[in-house]
């Protein structure tokens, strides 16, 4: 397994929901409720939600979109979601350095800008004493990643048109990156996306900015196929009334992730050595990834289960090293899951939430045809 995360989130949510294709009736979910009165020009008054929906999977691309339009006309954008991180930014044409589209696929600004004194650029800012020279100056940001990828820019306003699944139409004009100097460090090549939606809890992140106007109550979940694909959603129309497993978010004590735990792993049903896990959800992270001791434990339980079955230890992937390789070429992951077992996360504070996870779960064949973890 490797990391491919997105980003380093902020803040507290009022409610959020996840949710995933794969697991139906077994994925927790998870709720965190605030003492934060809803306006009562909230959701109930628009009474709906709003739909995206997603492109994307795991692998081979290692990404999931939705495109959001932006400006008056509006322009299409295809956008990285990321819960790991508050701000959505794009590509942009002021001129740009960095950027991976072509010119007339670049954002235009149009000169709304978010003035220094704006509470909304001190939300972003990374230095405690958020300074400004003047009451006009410009609001920039600097946005960093955990794969060392980084975004610069100017934060400005433009509109978002956007349906609600209750037919009703509404035009807000909402805060946004302007990045025009991207860098990316990686050693795949950026995505071909114009930039990314931050679904983190901070004030600057769409959902905080739809809830504080009154359009949507705090909620944000996604539904993953297992074939790639899916849909967004903001808003707590699009809910499931039933076949959801809830289980509570933690505070974090450093940077307030969308985290929940403590929880328990188990192999073929049977429990293990790594108890007490904490999760922190975010969908910019191609991959699930366990710290070095639960990871060094777990492949040591696959492997010991996998001996005397025909697969043997693959090399020449440095970025997935884990792998194994069969005596003909895989076709799918159906020409193996008998050999592997399940896995399933318990978790310790809830009653009755386990995420259960098959072997489709947590392996997948590559373009060499090879089987990883």
């Amino acid at each position: 397994m490797v990391v491919k995360s997105k980003g380093i989130p902020l803040a507290t949510l009022l409610l959020i929901l996840f949710l995933s294709a794969i697991f139906p009736t077994s994925f927790s979910n998870q709720v965190l409720n605030s003492k934060k009165p809803i306006p009562s020009s909230s959701a109930s008054s628009l009474g709906s939600s709003v739909a995206f929906q997603i492109k994307g999977n795991v692998y081979p691309l290692g990404y999931y979109t939705v495109s959001l339009a932006i400006g008056n006309p509006p322009k299409v954008y295809d956008l990285d979601i990321d819960t790991g991180s508050d701000l959505t930014w794009v590509q942009c044409d002021a001129p740009c350095k960095g950027c991976t589209l072509p010119r007339n696929r670049l954002y235009k600004p149009h000169g709304d800008l978010v003035k220094c004194v704006d509470p909304l650029c001190a939300a972003i800012q990374s230095a405690p004493n958020h300074h400004c020279a003047g009451p006009n100056e410009q609001c920039d940001y600097e946005v960093e990643y955990a794969d060392q990828g980084s975004s610069l820019g100017v934060l400005l306003r433009d509109n978002i048109p956007l349906k609600f699944t209750n037919g009703s139409l509404a035009r807000p004009m909402l805060a946004f990156g302007c990045g025009y100097d991207q860098t990316h460090h990686g050693q795949n090549p950026p995505p071909s996306t114009a930039g990314v939606l931050g679904l983190g809890n901070g004030r600057t992140s769409i959902l905080s900015q739809l809830h504080s106007l009154g359009l949507i109550r705090n909620v944000v979940g996604h539904c993953l196929s297992g074939r790639g694909g899916g849909f967004l959603f903001f808003g707590d129309q699009l809910i499931p009334p039933s076949g959801v497993v809830w289980t509570p978010l933690l505070q974090s004590s450093s940077a307030q992730h969308y985290k929940t735990g403590p929880a328990d792993l188990f192999f073929d049903r049977k429990t293990t050595s790594v108890k007490g896990l904490e999760l922190i959800f975010d969908s910019g992270s191609s991959y699930t990834y366990f710290n070095s001791q639960a990871h060094k434990a777990l492949v040591n339980l696959i492997a010991n289960d996998l001996r005397g079955k025909p697969l043997s230890r693959a090399t020449g992937d440095p970025s997935l090293p884990i792998c194994w390789k069969g005596p003909k070429p895989f076709k799918s992951l159906h020409d193996v899951t008998s050999n592997f077992k399940p896995l399933l996360l318990s978790f310790t504070k809830s009653k009755n939430s386990p995420l259960q996870l098959p072997p489709e779960a947590y392996l997948i064949v590559t373009v060499s045809t090879f089987l990883r973890l």
